[in-house]
């Protein structure tokens, strides 16, 4: 779409709302990084800067009531979805106000109230599972709703994938498949474990539909999967969605980029789905340099008040260990 029709296309709030949750998760991420090197973070996390579109714009395209199964890099996914910054903060800093009470961690953030069914720090085990959601909307009748999974490039060469594309489409389940191609699975870059680089091509054995999309292009993701869920839920099966993108960060906060250059890493980041929307937005016409700042403003607010509501609760207590383990 060329920008000059950008304006016509969408609402002005609508544009707005994907730029301030992409320079959210940006800034959740970074800010991330610097509570690891202070030692406030127990454990591991993953961050995934200059994937912000990916999330963002997928769940642009979902309902509050869609189910949806995030990755171990799903900070952008659960945001995008609804979670409560100020609690997902919290569960990061293992704080009792946290979504899962400070058990979960950063890889495994979860908000039934919003459809997140959970993060998997697992390769791709969230495939099956989205099955299992999708099956629940089928035999249940439930209108208007799909289970939506994302997994990685290194997640797509998974048993589990094969066999659980297979199933949604044996059984014509309202599943969606988004597989983020950021390059490299860890240190990995794809071309050394794929035979065809042409991921699209997965789809096929099980006469699956696919979208292929830029994945830094946050309306390209966000119409691909609107187009992927009207699909779904109007009784044609699964579908799979593949995103190209890149993550500038390293894999987990131990990673020190030693396998990439330093200029392919700078490329990818002049092209970062937040420098590439910015420019969108102001040759659109309907935003200025200073509503971007005001935009950016307000991320940065919101994650400092994240960070000032986590440090102050309290937490979990040893007598709570039990809970949420067994059923009531």
């Amino acid at each position: 779409m060329e920008t000059k029709d950008i304006a016509q296309a969408y609402d002005r709030d609508f544009l707005r709302s994907l730029m301030v949750k992409m320079m959210t998760v940006r800034k959740f991420e970074e800010k991330l990084q610097w509570l690891f090197a202070q030692g406030l973070i127990y454990g591991t996390m993953h961050p995934g800067i200059g994937e912000e579109a990916t999330g963002i714009g997928t769940t642009a395209a979902l309902k509050k009531d869609d189910y949806m199964l995030a990755t171990h890099r799903g900070h952008g996914e659960v945001i995008g979805k609804g979670v409560n910054i100020d609690h997902m903060m919290a569960e990061i800093l293992a704080r009792d106000t946290g979504t899962n009470r400070g058990k979960g961690g950063s890889m495994h953030i979860a908000d039934l109230d919003n459809g997140i069914l959970g993060a998997n720090g697992i390769v791709a085990a969230n495939m099956p599972l989205v099955c299992g959601a999708a099956l629940t909307i089928k035999l249940k009748k439930i209108p208007d709703r799909v289970a939506l999974t994302f997994f990685g490039d290194g997640g797509s060469n998974e048993g589990a994938t094969h066999e659980s594309m297979n199933l949604a489409a044996a059984w014509n389940l309202p599943a969606i498949f988004v597989l983020v191609n950021n390059q490299y699975g860890m240190s990995t870059p794809l071309r050394k474990v794929v035979k065809d680089m042409d991921l699209t091509k997965r789809a096929i054995p099980y006469d699956m539909k696919c979208f292929e999309v830029d994945g830094n292009d946050v309306l390209a993701v966000y119409e691909a999967a609107k187009a992927a869920r009207e699909y779904a839920v109007a009784g044609n099966g699964p579908v799979l969605i593949v995103e190209h993108t890149y993550r500038t960060s390293g894999h987990s906060k131990s990673d020190g980029n030693l396998y990439r250059t330093k200029e392919e890493i700078a490329e990818w980041k002049a092209k970062n789905p937040v420098i590439r929307f910015t420019k969108v937005l102001l040759d659109s016409g309907l935003f200025t340099q200073e509503d971007i700042d005001q935009m950016d403003a307000e991320a940065a607010e919101t994650i400092e008040h994240a960070v000032e509501f986590a440090k102050a609760s309290p937490m979990p207590s040893p007598e709570g260990i039990e809970d949420s383990v067994y059923a009531q």
